[in-house]
């Protein structure tokens, strides 16, 4: 039997049974009667040739199993939750939680290239849901999700639509889906929301509700009606399915030049125009439904903008006032 701990505080445990070695770290926090425990599942499952049952560090897959589980009760998609566990299975064979940094690490070198930054962002954070689970279920030691870092993303636009640009998009689209365009550039909201807009249900006067079952957030966001939404606020409810705006608005955008525009974007859109129209970041939270300003910050960029813009006139005008003759250096030598 031989147990020792590293210089990191962690125990270690490697046995030698009929000529088969297996060594294992347990996790932070792991005592010596852990280590005895864990010396004996490792001799009894070398003899058997199963894999051990090591005390407070479950297979990441058994994790991910009951984070699914959990999901089907609590997420209103389970099924998404379940589609990215299904992505990250592979990797999770082959770790426990006290190994998900590593796991991270394994996936990350794998599906580079062959997926998006954003794609295996949410399989890891799958992985990072599953073990903050586990932990407050108590079933380990650590929040072992906490080591775990996503990737950068760099897919934040700065270039929107114009509205020149969703004229020319919506020539190209059926009156359902110029609704549809029209009222998410308006409204900023996403392409579900919009297609779930019933007047009957959803319009109280000059105030449009958009219900708290259609929205990201869960929450109710209330937002004016002004002039130019009451006439596509005719063509609601959409006779044409989330799927059938999506395929409308792809072959317009490609007919009228604009083939990277994305529907999401008429949400960035409308941000874009409320900072041009002058208003502050709160606003535009508010607007967009935003439950934290720093996702609204993503459009400080745009403020700056504007800012500079200002800055620029006063700077013009300012110079505009300062001749050669009437500058100091100018004066100092005249007077010599």
């Amino acid at each position: 039997m031989s147990h020792w701990i590293d210089k990191e505080g962690r125990r270690h445990v490697s046995v030698m049974v009929s000529g088969q070695r297996a060594h294992r770290r347990l996790p932070e926090g792991a005592t010596a009667r852990d280590a005895k425990r864990l010396d004996a599942e490792l001799r009894n499952a070398l003899g058997r040739g199963r894999s051990p049952s090591i005390p407070n560090d479950p297979p990441l897959i058994d994790l991910l199993a009951s984070y699914i589980d959990n999901a089907r009760v609590t997420l209103r998609s389970p099924e998404t939750a379940e589609y990215h566990a299904q992505r990250a299975a592979p990797w999770a064979e082959k770790y426990r939680a006290s190994e998900a940094d590593q796991c991270a690490a394994h996936m990350v070198k794998d599906m580079l290239g062959s997926y998006k930054p954003a794609t295996i962002n949410r399989s890891l954070g799958t992985i990072k849901a599953a073990l903050t689970l586990a932990w407050r279920e108590r079933k380990i030691a650590d929040n072992y999700g906490a080591r775990i870092k996503r990737i950068p993303e760099h897919n934040e636009r700065h270039e929107y639509p114009t509205i020149k640009a969703v004229h020319a998009i919506t020539a190209h689209c059926g009156m359902q889906a110029q609704a549809a365009i029209w009222m998410a550039l308006l409204t900023g909201a996403r392409r579900g929301e919009v297609c779930k807009i019933d007047p009957s249900l959803h319009v109280h006067g000059n105030r449009l509700d958009i219900p708290s079952s259609h929205t990201k957030t869960l929450r109710v966001r209330s937002l004016p009606i002004i002039a130019p939404m009451r006439p596509w606020l005719k063509h609601f409810p959409l006779t044409i399915t989330v799927d059938g705006v999506k395929s409308a608005f792809r072959r317009a955008r490609e007919r009228a030049g604009y083939p990277t525009v994305r529907f999401h974007d008429l949400r960035h859109a409308c941000a874009s125009l409320l900072i041009e129209a002058g208003e502050d970041l709160y606003a535009i939270g508010e607007v967009l439904g935003h439950t934290q300003v720093q996702t609204t910050r993503r459009y400080a960029h745009l403020q700056l903008k504007r800012k500079r813009e200002a800055l620029d006139k006063i700077g013009k005008a300012v110079t505009a006032k300062i001749t050669p003759e009437s500058a100091p250096e100018k004066k100092k030598r005249l007077a010599k």
